[in-house]
């Protein structure tokens, strides 16, 4: 069977076991994104059937019934190593998004993020225009959505969660979750240490 590159450019594959979750967000996605394929599955075994086209981008929910969604990356990047892998996750923590990094996923992503913003995530990504800076030589370097780099322009303004909040109209727990994923993608421990290389690397101005 030929592959069809083209069509595989355009194909999206969401991994939650939460079907109203994976159902809403498969029905934004084709309707923000003309010409794009989305696959729905709820668990790992699923995702790698046969039947599944193989996937640009790959929307991956850290809590999978019986098993943690960040174990899956290796799978799922050893059937499709091109494929990008963003995880999606309600614990919003840094130690979870620098593990996700870590693993291979592309960005990490809260579920309290707007859908506006996960699918400029997902259009950047298709285009090929997703930042993504290397890290150690990884075969697949962590990037920030376009929404992180809003909440990285405004904490190295010294800002707080609330005004960054206000900013931005979003809810300081959704701030939070964004300065957790911006934190790990910098390896910085602290938020002063991540405008210092945040600015190191050109990030911001």
């Amino acid at each position: 069977m030929s592959r069809d590159t083209r069509m595989n450019a355009r194909n999206v594959l969401i991994i939650d076991d939460h079907p109203m979750f994976r159902t809403g967000l498969g029905l934004i996605l084709r309707t923000a994104l003309e010409g794009i394929a989305v696959q729905e599955v709820g668990a790992l075994h699923e995702a790698l059937a046969p039947a599944i086209a193989e996937p640009a981008v790959i929307l991956l929910d850290v809590h999978l019934r019986g098993l943690n969604g960040l174990e899956c990356v290796a799978a799922l990047l050893g059937r499709w190593p091109a494929a990008a892998i963003v995880v999606l996750s309600a614990d919003a923590t840094e130690a979870t998004a620098r593990a996700a990094l870590a693993r291979g996923a592309v960005a990490f992503v809260p579920k309290s993020d707007t859908a506006a913003d996960i699918i400029d995530t997902v259009r950047q990504l298709l285009h090929g225009e997703f930042a993504r800076q290397p890290v150690d030589a990884a075969a697949h370097a962590p990037g920030l959505t376009p929404r992180q780099q809003q909440v990285l322009d405004l904490l190295c303004q010294g800002l707080p969660n609330k005004t960054i909040g206000r900013r931005l109209d979003l809810s300081e727990n959704t701030v939070r979750g964004h300065v957790q994923a911006v934190l790990a993608f910098l390896g910085a421990p602290s938020r002063t240490k991540a405008a210092f290389e945040a600015r190191r690397r050109g990030l911001v101005d």
